[in-house]
């Protein structure tokens, strides 16, 4: 790079890849119609009122929201049984994520993180000058809280876990982090990202409330981009004790969410209740649906617990991934997380389902052919 003065932890910061956008492959492709499963949004989002407020908020957008979010808090603090000085407001859940590493993390700190799990934990904390410490995968697939507790040491600052876990879908033992509360050190703490929590049952689920309760070096991060359909809005917020509330959000940006963004949240968690538990039933109910077409199809698909089924394919996933998009479906491939022959498919409409399945079906066999040949 030509460009001079940037901070070197800068230069060692490889940059977020998202998932293609329907539009762009609509124009790359010269395709009418395509079918997103690679981002793992809700087709069911926005819920209905939530699209009424956020449209009648539209005509305050002259004015700054209220920089304390206390409305919005409050509806938090119900779902969570929590109070509202133990929630804190971003700009998504990776706003939040970004607060908590320029919050904690000094040069030479340490952080530990599975080796396959969201990207972004390992950049925020090279940009922060941390030292990454990688924790293989138990069974592939699995976060090893076991293997986390083995490389703790006086230097860790942060535990970065994932729960489900993305791209695997897969969540860890709710006993196993009690064992990494009692040997970590005080000034260390685990960071819950539990953006996918609603799609699974919450016994499988770590009770954060009660840590935090509890006094625990323990946050929570969740987001309204999943479940509660509003990925574009982005709203994220974090759980955590009232001492540390006051201290992210002196971190954080002012007016760090938007007022459309807000009023579509509040709106959800206090009108749309019915339609998103039809919606995360419905979810549900299809994912196990795609489970069972990707055995039908002779794949092995791993036991999700969040709106997306990672699959072994036995193929490269990137290759089978282009072949897919020529065809119109969208899905993510593993290789950027060291699963080379896997995909990362989200949970669509029965519809969108059905076209996946058979999208997939007719290019394993082009695939296949290729092979005996």
């Amino acid at each position: 790079m030509s460009l001079k003065g940037i901070r070197k932890a800068v230069l060692q910061v490889d940059p977020y890849v998202p998932g293609k956008t329907t539009e762009e492959v609509m124009c790359e492709k010269g395709l009418k119609n395509v079918i997103k499963l690679g981002s793992n949004e809700n087709p069911y989002g926005p819920f209905p009122n939530a699209l009424k407020a956020m449209t009648e908020e539209l005509s305050r957008l002259n004015t700054y929201p209220d920089v304390s979010f206390k409305e919005i808090k409050r509806a938090i603090a119900d779902l969570s049984g929590l109070g509202s000085e133990n929630v804190c407001i971003s700009h998504g859940a990776e706003g939040m994520l970004q607060t908590i590493g320029k919050t904690f993390l000094d040069p030479g700190d340490e952080v530990i993180i599975p080796s396959s799990t969201y990207g972004l934990y390992r950049e925020i904390s090279k940009l922060m000058g941390a030292r990454v410490i990688e924790v293989p995968m138990k069974g592939e697939h699995y976060i090893d809280l076991h293997g986390c507790l083995k490389v703790l040491s006086e230097r860790t600052k942060l535990i970065w876990l994932n729960n489900p876990n993305n791209p695997t879908g897969t969540v860890f033992d709710r006993e196993g982090i009690q064992g990494i509360f009692r040997e970590m050190p005080s000034h260390s703490w685990v960071i819950l990202d539990e953006a996918y929590g609603e799609f699974t049952d919450p016994s499988f689920l770590t009770d954060t409330a009660s840590f935090i309760r509890e006094g625990k070096n323990v946050i929570s991060v969740r987001t309204f981009s999943k479940a509660f359909g509003l990925a574009g809005a982005r709203i994220g917020y974090c759980l955590c004790s009232k001492e540390l509330s006051v201290v992210i959000d002196t971190v954080s940006e002012p007016f760090n969410a938007n007022r459309i963004g807000i009023a579509g949240a509040l709106a959800t968690l206090k009108d749309d209740r019915e339609e998103y538990l039809k919606a995360l039933s419905g979810i549900r109910k299809e994912r196990e649906r795609l489970i069972h077409g990707f055995e039908n199809l002779g794949l092995r698909p791993v036991r999700s617990h969040a709106n997306f089924v990672f699959v072994e394919t036995g193929f490269n996933g990137a290759i089978l991934a282009d072949m897919m998009l020529d065809k119109g479906v969208i899905v993510r491939p593993c290789n950027g997380w060291d699963y080379p022959s896997s995909l990362r498919i989200t949970v669509g409409t029965p519809r969108e389902n059905e076209i996946m399945l058979l999208v997939l079906s007719e290019t394993l066999e082009d695939l296949r052919k290729e092979v005996s040949h």
